[in-house]
């Protein structure tokens, strides 16, 4: 019955929870000093471009052993990583580090130090914090699947990575998740204020439009002017923000939150960007209408699944394993897929999203798809 709700859940665009909360919350001030001067923002990017080097070669490790470990799993599970289709050959780890290496090159170049440096320096603080990038290599793989080119698609996939670290930046302020941490480092109000952490997460949601209009070459207005608006319904009150408005107001009833609102959270407040994402790229790529449509539904599926595992991790994992504080949604009174299913079968919807995502893929070339198949097989495999 769950799954027979589940798959009737996903094929929807947009799903409404029987009841919709209301009402919001506010914030406070900081005491950091402006400081600005050539030579000081000078030294401040040739550190911070060290400590990125090291950080997107730590990412793009952690990635792959999580993916071996997870392929080793389903070895012994009797399941099996890309095999038998044409993607055997596929290297996820050169992949990924080469990806890792593009988009942090292109990310650093998209926020340069200059007056006011102080909000600028928040900026890059969160964007350049490392991360595993799914979101920017999910937007490359679908441009390049139907038969674009990284460059036609690398302005929209550093502006998903922008809109995901706003959504991080507020989505940690004392009014919402209140965390003090994020990817191992001070959350970015912890080091900056909260006047400034709300500003630069403003500031990147604002750049992220600018610079898919400015910087996209070589691709047809009409084309880019539809990523723009699918980028805009993806995070506003049809997307991201809805999802954190019904989360937000969803706390402490866990008792009262069914499978349905939890669905409509997860689909909008995680799935929403990385659908985005997928379908971005691919409409940057040139795809025909059947094949964004296959795009979508994979998207939605890994979105979804994304979610679920973060829900299981949250329990399962510590702080220095999530690289933030363990134990949220406890504390929270969350609803969550395991406080409904329970863990086991929480990994089975995972793991039925999962497949489902891939079948979505199998009228493209295998060779291609590699990339989607083995970002969605991380996505399950997982552990921070």
């Amino acid at each position: 019955m769950q799954s027979t709700l589940l798959q009737h859940s996903l094929m929807q665009q947009r799903i409404l929870p029987a009841q919709q909360p209301a009402s919001f919350l506010p914030h406070p001030r900081c005491t950091v000093p402006v400081r600005h001067g050539e030579c000081r923002a000078q030294r401040l990017q040739q550190r911070q471009r060290a400590r990125r080097s090291h950080q997107a070669r730590c990412a793009a490790d952690t990635l792959v052993a999580e993916q071996q470990q997870q392929t080793e799993q389903q070895a012994r599970d009797g399941g099996a990583a890309p095999s038998g289709d044409g993607a055997e050959a596929f290297d996820f780890k050169q992949y990924m580090k080469q990806r890792a290496e593009l988009i942090d090159q292109a990310l650093d170049k998209s926020v340069p130090m200059q007056y006011p440096e102080l909000v600028n320096e928040s900026m890059r603080y969160s964007l350049l914090a490392g991360g595993k990038r799914v979101r920017p290599a999910l937007c490359l793989a679908a441009a390049e699947l139907v038969g674009g080119t990284v460059e036609c698609a690398i302005p929209a996939a550093c502006a998903m990575e922008m809109i995901h670290t706003m959504s991080l930046i507020h989505d940690d302020l004392p009014s919402m998740d209140n965390d003090d941490f994020r990817r191992g480092v001070p959350t970015n109000h912890k080091k900056y204020g909260e006047d400034i952490a709300i500003l630069a997460g403003d500031a990147l949601l604002s750049l992220s439009f600018e610079y898919i209009a400015r910087e996209t070459k070589g691709v047809d207005p009409a084309r880019v002017l539809r990523v723009i608006v699918e980028t805009g319904k993806a995070v506003g009150s049809e997307g991201l923000v809805a999802g954190q408005v019904v989360d937000i107001k969803s706390e402490g009833q866990a008792d009262k939150v069914g499978l349905s609102t939890l669905q409509y959270i997860h689909l909008h407040k995680t799935a929403a960007l990385l659908e985005a994402s997928v379908v971005s790229g691919a409409i940057l790529g040139g795809a025909s209408e059947p094949d964004l449509e296959r795009l979508r539904t994979y998207a939605r599926n890994i979105g979804l699944a994304f979610q679920v595992v973060d829900d299981i991790l949250d329990i399962t994992c510590t702080t220095e394993q999530l690289g933030k504080t363990a134990g949220k949604d406890l504390a929270s009174s969350k609803t969550t897929y395991p406080s409904i299913l329970g863990i086991e079968q929480s990994k089975q919807v995972a793991k039925d999203l999962i497949a489902d995502a891939k079948a979505a893929l199998q009228p493209f070339s295998p060779a291609k798809a590699a990339p989607l198949v083995g970002l969605a097989e991380y996505i399950l495999g997982r552990q921070n």
